[in-house]
């Protein structure tokens, strides 16, 4: 049997079961709980703290509408999550509760920072898992420092793991639309600024696919299944392209390719990590698929040092 055969019949396999589990894993999800929709805003013109302050609070004003319109629908575990969310000392850029949620959520002041980088999470991201995602935000802001923000980029319904959709592309081409949009609206903010993309597991997905032109020094890709590109060529980007994964993530072992099928598109191209692809490979540690952004991991302490325009700590040689 050839490669491209077995590579065939693995990701039609893995189709298959999980178009049997999506009933099933389908039952309570987060796009279920209604929320109103947000109060149009005028497009953010500058980034000075008046102006992102007054943002903010509208922001907090959504938050609080969905945190009622929850309570109200009897789901008293997000209606407690979007509690938190609206603290005062929260910074959400924006804010939409429908659909599972959309946010962008700001770590450290915007205003000064000389280095962005945009998070941008995979599968399973929502309202009802966002504490997860905040939790690496806030410690790669920290591990960056003073001078820097972090944008907690939540800006399309992400594929739930056990489904159909986590295996195509077509999530990544509706999120890669809006981030897209995001960045240059980022970039007409702060011209200056380094701004780097850091995607995780189908979130590099979203990054290939908005890649071409976009205005940003780095591309991060950590626990990528793939970018939808054969090589960093076909990305069309002048960033750098890192790519990284963990010794213990199982991202490892899913067949790396893509098939053209009637009915769909299945799998992401190359594997990021490989010499055929070309990216800047560094080193992420030992740890698995939710690891990177740990505190003290190999993998964060990487991660800030290109998002801050140094290069990674070689395997064995970290500080």
């Amino acid at each position: 049997m050839t490669p491209r055969s077995r590579l065939r019949r693995t990701l039609l396999a893995a189709l298959v079961a999980a178009s049997v589990a999506v009933p099933v894993s389908g039952m309570a999800r987060p796009a279920a709980v209604p929320a109103p929709a947000p109060a149009a805003l005028a497009p953010l013109r500058t980034a000075a703290p008046d102006a992102l302050a007054e943002r903010y609070a509208a922001g907090r004003s959504g938050v609080e509408a969905a945190e009622r319109a929850a309570e109200a629908h009897g789901d008293r575990k997000r209606a407690a999550a979007l509690r938190a969310m609206a603290d005062p000392a929260r910074h959400f850029l924006s804010f939409d509760g429908r659909d599972g949620g959309r946010t962008v959520e700001i770590f450290g002041d915007l205003s000064r920072a000389d280095r962005i980088a945009v998070l941008v999470p995979g599968s399973d991201t929502n309202l009802d898992s966002y504490e997860r995602f905040r939790a690496g935000a806030t410690a790669l802001r920290h591990e960056l420092g003073d001078r820097a923000a972090v944008v907690a980029w939540l800006g399309y319904r992400t594929p739930e793991t056990i489904s159909t959709d986590v295996l195509t592309p077509g999530r990544a081409e509706d999120g890669a639309t809006a981030l897209r949009a995001f960045v240059k609206q980022l970039r007409a903010l702060k011209p200056a600024a380094r701004t780097s993309l850091v995607c995780h597991s189908y979130g590099s997905v979203v990054c290939g696919r908005a890649a071409p032109g976009l205005d940003v020094g780095n591309i991060v890709l950590y626990g990528s299944p793939g970018t939808g590109a054969t090589d960093v060529a076909a990305l069309r980007t002048r960033a750098a392209v890192w790519a990284g994964r963990g010794a213990d993530d199982w991202i490892a072992d899913v067949p790396h390719g893509r098939l053209d099928l009637p009915f769909a598109t299945v799998g992401f191209g190359t594997d990021p990590v490989s010499p055929e692809f070309g990216a800047r490979v560094f080193d992420a540690g030992d740890g698995g698929h939710s690891d990177y952004l740990k505190p003290g991991s190999t993998a964060l302490k990487n991660i800030a040092r290109i998002v801050s325009g140094e290069l990674p700590y070689r395997e064995g040689r970290h500080a």
